[in-house]
């Protein structure tokens, strides 16, 4: 029997973003979305909301909620994200100040 030698595993110490570490575009944008949809799931699962539920309070069909319980908010716009948190009782709030380097970055604060 042959004995198996073993590719060292090579890691990269990421820059806080991963979809910017991957090279994806519109990478903050992505990021945004991805904070919006955790605060979302974490409501849902919260609040014990079955999927048909929480569609009814956020005004789409069970698939999208499914899609969103994923992480799967590609197809939403961080606007109706935003609104999806208002409907589940939050309060959004955009704060907007200069940033220190050249170019300021997107954050959510939760």
């Amino acid at each position: 029997m042959a004995t198996r030698t073993r590719k060292p595993i090579r890691d990269e110490k990421s820059g806080g973003n991963v979809f910017a570490d991957l090279g994806l575009p519109h990478p903050e944008q992505e990021l945004l979305k991805a904070e919006l949809t955790l605060q979302i799931y974490r409501l849902i699962r919260k609040r014990g909301l079955k999927q048909a539920e929480a569609g009814k309070i956020l005004g789409i069909k069970q698939p999208h909620v499914s899609a969103l319980m994923r992480n799967r908010a590609g197809s939403f716009s961080v606007e109706r994200l935003m609104n999806f948190l208002a409907a589940l009782g939050q309060n959004v709030h955009i704060t907007v100040k200069p940033a220190r380097k050249k170019h300021g970055e997107v954050s959510l604060v939760a």
